[in-house]
């Protein structure tokens, strides 16, 4: 697959404004290991290899278990993450597929539980953030940084 074009040289502003939002939501208070859930699990459903990629690079390099990574795609069914971390993901999965079925009051009451009204702006700006780069990622065709040996770009 070839990439279409290079955002950040198409659009320096647009990315610097992007570049700021992910400074913001890195350091708004939200812990680290669980923005790092919420970017691959956004990214899961939005099929992004390159930020699939890069996120369960950063968070194993912030000492993220295999374990959780591997079954993050099934985080309903197991026991290993917390009730904050489950309310995170189901918030995450209902803004990222909204327009499917909006956003569930049984949702927006199970992520309130858990976090404050500011935490929850700054969870929604998280999750808008991701669906953003995953949409620059997906519809540009960004190459994927580790393509196998020998076979270059699939596609």
């Amino acid at each position: 697959m070839k990439e279409r074009l290079d955002p950040h040289t198409a659009s320096p502003k647009a990315i610097k404004a992007m570049l700021k939002l992910e400074d913001y939501t890195h350091h708004c208070g939200l812990e680290h290991a669980l923005v790092e859930l919420v970017k691959i699990r956004a990214s899961q459903i939005n099929g992004c290899a390159y930020c699939l990629d890069m996120h369960t690079r950063d968070a194993r390099s912030a000492g993220e278990s295999e374990q959780r990574l591997y079954v993050l795609s099934a985080w309903t069914e197991s026991p290993l993450y917390s009730e904050r971390e489950r309310a995170a993901l189901a918030w995450t999965e209902a803004l990222t597929r909204i327009a499917d079925s909006g956003v569930p009051d049984a949702v927006y009451n199970q992520a309130r539980e858990h976090f404050s009204e500011e935490e929850l702006v700054n969870l929604s700006l998280l999750v808008g953030g991701i669906n953003i780069w995953n949409r620059l990622a997906v519809a540009f065709h960004r190459q994927h940084p580790m393509e196998p040996a020998g076979l270059g770009a699939v596609g």
